[in-house]
């Protein structure tokens, strides 16, 4: 299997999503807690910023609002393996959403 070259255009619009997602974050989290850690694309959710499932849930939410039907979270989410939910990357996310609105 091959995989598509990393354009300039797909850098751009991670780090606009990635922009994005940390926005959405301040829905989850307070400004202390946003602060404490560096959101990148290695954060974890779980392990790194302590959301709890309830916490997903509402990032889910905010994230569906600001991409609508574009993106399928729930799909996404279900998905996964609940090991892989545990461990579950912001960059992981970012991509899947990238991906989605390409």
């Amino acid at each position: 299997m091959t995989s598509s070259p990393i354009t300039d255009e797909a850098v751009a619009d991670e780090r606009a999503v990635l922009a994005q997602l940390t926005d959405a974050l301040g829905a989850v989290l307070d400004e202390a807690e946003l602060a404490a850690t560096p959101i990148t694309m290695d954060t974890r959710f779980v392990e790194d910023l302590d959301l709890e499932s309830i916490d997903l849930v509402t990032l889910t939410g905010e994230l569906r609002r600001r991409y609508g039907d574009r993106v399928d979270f729930p799909a996404f989410f279900a998905s996964l393996e609940l090991p892989e939910i545990i461990g579950l990357s912001v960059g992981q996310v970012v991509r899947y959403v990238s991906g989605q609105l390409r």
